[in-house]
Formats: C-alpha cells, structure tokens, sequence
C-alpha cells in the first residue's frame, strides 16, 4: 500500500488489528482506520437500510432537500450533501468523519446544555449545517441515516477516540485571522472550484435537482451562521487538511496562515441567519472561544471570538471558571 508521507512516496507494510486499526509500522502519523465496504453487505432489511443511510449522507438534496416533491420530506433546507463537509460519505480521516461515533452517544452537548442521543446530533446538522428543519424520531430517513453510522462504527473500541476523527489541530495564530488576507488566498486557490463569489457550481445532470458537484461555501444555499463550519477554528483545520480538493492531511498543500486567513474570509461572508443563537450554551463558561454569536461571559468582543487571537479568551474563561470553582 502506498501514501504520500509529507510529499514523499513511502511503501507501507500494513498491519490490521482486531479492532479494525491499519498501523503503518515503523510510522508515527495516526493509524488509519478501516470499515467493512458497504458493498459486501447482504441484501437484507439491515443491509439495505444500511445503503439507504449512505445514499442520504451523499445526495441528501435528492432525498429531503427543498426541491424534493413531498412536501412533507423537504427536512434540508438547502440542496447541500451531507458528504459536502463529511467527506468520502464521512470515511476520510480528518475530512469530519462520523465513524466511530455511534457507541459516544448519549453525550452531553454544551450547545443544548442536556444530553443528546445520536438522532438529536443528526438533527443539529439538518438544522444548522442544511439550514433546515429537525426530522420525526421515527422518519424513515433518520433510522437509515442512523443505521449507517452505526455501520461505520463496527467494530470501534468502546471508550477509545478512533484516529482521525475531526479536522486535526494545527497551531493557532497570535494574530487575529485576516479576512482581507483570506480573499487574496482564497482567489488563487479555492475562487477556481468554489467560484468567484462562493457560490459553487451545480450538476449539469438533466434532472430536477442535481445538487452541487463542489458546494457553496456562503450565501442562501450554504450552511448557515449557527453550523460548526461558520466557526473559524473549524473551518481553519477542515481547509487545511482537505483543501483544495485532493489535499491529504498528510500532505496539506496551505499553510497554516493560509488556512486560517482564508477561512476566516469564508466565514466573513452573508449566509442564512438561524434564529434563537442566543439561546445556544446556556453555560456561558462552555462557550467555545470561537462561537461567532453571543452573548458572552468572558468580556471579549464579537469580532475576537470570530478571528481571534483565541489564547487571550482562554486565558479569561479559565480564571473565571477557577472563580467560580472558588466559591
């Protein structure tokens, strides 16, 4: 088997633990994590409602996207795939993936301050991130999208965080990110796919609604200003280990002041506007240092929390949780 390794082309020697872990011996970036392919599932109820789940994952806007012609199925709100932000139908390492997340839920969730189960985590990312609406417990579409994650958690340690799961972690600036720096990135390698104004480029497939061959990042059908991608750390790191398309994280073509400027250029631009932000983090000590919304415990501005630099919240978040620890 053969990978790029920091540009590099290194033949690996593979080892396949019980739990499903590829190990490149002798290597020290994270072991790579391996599913059973879908294709050899049997054609059973499981195995097709298994199929169903990744079908929605890669065209949700052919399923339950606004254009769909039950009324009562238009759960997305934009004609964005899941597989948009969860690459590879949520298998690239570091792309977002969602395998190995079935067993970690219930959870609590800062967002909600409550616990989730894993169809409350599947609704968050139809309301944010679809820019859409949440779906009936029981919806058919909900228990195949389910099944799906489950599948790609076969198999995953009980307790253990999986490698690759994220967008990685490169170092933060000690400058506040530049959008007006992030536009001049963005133009000579992202403006070529993404288009010039962001708006991406849609299927010529001749069907009703084709969806996006490479996605909007802002404006009316992009995710909106509540998903996780209109955070700057985020975004950052998403950029960095996957783009532009092709980018291994291995590999990463930006560097780290590139990814960081033009994410924060991306997330700079209009998008559709979730009501009731102001509701998220009802423990105001919880809120991530980059939620571009308030409101606030730590005295910093809207525009910090949006570009940074992040070190300085953190630092005033920590003193006022050991505070209130104090008391």
């Amino acid at each position: 088997m053969k990978r790029r390794l920091l540009g590099a082309s290194l033949s690996w020697i593979m080892a396949i633990t019980p739990a499903g872990i590829a190990v490149a011996q002798g290597a020290s970036q994270p072991p790579i994590w391996t599913v059973p392919p879908i294709s050899a599932l049997p054609n059973d109820r499981d195995g097709k409602l298994v199929r169903r789940g990744r079908e929605l994952i890669e065209a949700t806007y052919a399923h339950i996207g606004p254009l769909v012609a039950d009324p009562a199925k238009r759960f997305a709100g934009n004609n964005l795939a899941c597989s948009d932000c969860h690459l590879k139908a949520g298998t690239k390492m570091f792309g977002l993936p969602i395998f190995g997340l079935f067993a970690k839920y219930p959870l609590y969730n800062a967002r909600s301050g409550s616990e989730v189960t894993i169809r409350d985590r599947v609704d968050l990312c139809m309301t944010r991130s679809m820019n859409g609406r949440a779906m009936p417990a029981k919806a058919p579409e909900m228990a195949a999208i389910v099944a799906y994650i489950k599948f790609l958690s076969t198999g995953a340690p009980v307790g253990e965080e999986l490698p690759g799961l994220g967008a990685g972690h490169m170092p933060e600036l000690d400058r506040a990110a530049d959008p007006e720096r992030g536009r001049q990135v963005y133009a000579k390698n992202c403006a070529t796919c993404h288009n010039a104004d962001g708006s991406g480029f849609r299927r010529s497939f001749p069907r009703a609604n084709p969806g996006y061959a490479i996605p909007p990042l802002w404006g009316s059908d992009s995710f909106n200003d509540g998903a996780g991608m209109s955070r700057l750390i985020a975004a950052a790191n998403f950029i960095r280990a996957n783009m532009p398309a092709g980018t291994d994280y291995l590999a990463p073509q930006l560097s780290d002041a590139d990814a960081w400027d033009v994410a924060a250029f991306v997330v700079s631009q209009p998008r559709p506007h979730k009501t009731d932000l102001a509701e998220d983090f009802p423990d105001r000590l919880e809120k991530p240092v980059d939620v571009p919304y308030g409101p606030y415990a730590d005295g910093f501005s809207e525009r910090q929390h949006k570009y940074g630099p992040f070190a300085p919240i953190r630092e005033a978040l920590a003193r006022l949780k050991a505070e209130n620890k104090a008391r």
